[in-house]
């Protein structure tokens, strides 16, 4: 186990960098208002992340028998492949087989999971071309650095740092540009990738164990492209993001939307299927405009173990809305500096615990203040504090011994 002194150096360093510390400070002014004025607004946003937990209790009181509808409805009703993946190395074997060995493009959705299993480095790894679609996201892939937060992954990044960074892979930009005039330029970039892509790759917001049925919540419209234009559409969906019925797991994706301050969402898409017309005699033929293959993984990584300890269960709770990172003391300084190798900030504790150990996770600990403002912004009542004060002893009985 690492010693939490030995993280001390990375948030100074962290703290003393001018850049990272007005990016942060100009995202956490635009979303702190943007989610407080959503909740104002739709009052019964409340209402439905209290609903959505409740479902999610449902869903965990039974983790193994919802697994098998959603996996059965995938293959049955949605007319799709269905994987499951306990671990990152079952999961990147199951990618594998689906992409061939042929080198391939690929445009790739903003996802927490593929982060988890580091997919885009794997599949650079093994020779294919792969473009990041969401805008953040294309930002941290050109960095070689990690998402900042789960919803904003460079709102680190002041936009003079943007455009030095899209402009070293041949974006049409330049350092004085605004956000306005460098986002087109991005466009007309990303299309061609979309146009040539073999492969699509997303994650999912939640998705239906009646139905098979998932959704994805997003702004900017890259996600319909990444996952309607190429042929072969793979999305990697954790299985906490299951729900039981369709209308649950529609609920799950307006509460993350809602809690992230992006409310009303330009799009919420959902698929269900691959591409299919039934025009002609009524009768449905797959693989029309859209992908002709379907591949639905549904991801462990840790989950299902999680589930054992009443404290890190918790977590689990969790929609991923990031609204913690935002109203926390230490995150407001540090970003996901303060964090494990994918996930920081309050939620960053149990995520980091789940997906990567409690060894990696305790250290971080030390630094939670215990203040509460986390678990009182969660749409999950998420009870953060309860899993920092579990890890902190944890840490505290490793560095004894």
């Amino acid at each position: 186990m690492i010693r939490a002194e030995d993280l001390l150096s990375k948030l100074i360093d962290a703290m003393e960098d001018p850049i990272l510390q007005e990016g942060l400070r100009r995202a956490v002014k635009a979303s702190v208002p943007a989610t407080n004025r959503a909740l104002q607004s739709w009052p019964y946003l409340t209402e439905l992340a209290d609903y959505v937990r409740k479902r999610k209790e449902t869903v965990y009181s039974n983790i193994d028998y919802y697994i098998d509808e959603t996996l059965r409805a995938i293959k049955e009703k949605a007319k799709a492949n269905a994987y499951f993946a306990s671990n990152k190395d079952e999961a990147l074997k199951i990618i594998d087989s689906i992409i061939g060995n042929e080198r391939k493009t690929i445009v790739k959705a903003k996802s927490m999971v593929t982060e988890e299993i580091m997919l885009r480095e794997h599949l650079t790894e093994k020779g294919h071309e792969i473009y990041e679609t969401d805008l953040g996201e294309l930002l941290i892939q050109i960095a070689k650095d990690k998402p900042m937060h789960v919803i904003a992954p460079a709102c680190h990044l002041t936009k003079e740092r943007a455009a030095e960074l899209l402009s070293s892979i041949g974006v049409k930009v330049t350092k004085g540009m605004d956000a306005e005039k460098i986002v087109p330029e991005v466009r007309a970039f990303l299309r061609e990738k979309f146009v040539k892509a073999d492969i699509g790759i997303s994650g999912a917001n939640s998705i239906a164990s009646d139905t098979g049925a998932f959704f994805l919540v997003f702004n900017e419209g890259n996600i319909s492209l990444a996952t309607t234009l190429p042929p072969v559409h793979i999305a990697l969906i954790s299985i906490d993001k299951i729900m039981p019925t369709i209308t649950d797991a529609f609920m799950q994706a307006v509460v993350q939307s809602g809690y992230a301050g992006l409310y009303p969402p330009t799009y919420i898409y959902m698929i269900a299927g691959p591409s299919s017309t039934a025009d002609i005699e009524y009768h449905r033929v797959y693989g029309v405009h859209g992908p002709r293959e379907l591949h639905v993984i549904l991801y462990d990584g840790g989950r299902k173990e999680a589930l054992k300890n009443p404290v890190l269960k918790e977590q689990l709770f969790c929609v991923k809305c990031g609204r913690c990172e935002f109203v926390c003391p230490i995150w407001n300084i540090s970003g996901n500096v303060w964090g494990g190798r994918v996930y920081g900030g309050p939620l960053g504790m149990g995520w980091t615990s789940i997906t990567e150990g409690i060894e990696k996770a305790a250290p971080l600990s030390m630094y939670c203040l215990l203040c509460g403002a986390c678990k009182e912004a969660c749409p999950g009542k998420v009870d953060m504090i309860k899993i920092a004060r579990y890890l902190k002893r944890e840490y505290i009985e490793k560095i004894r011994k």
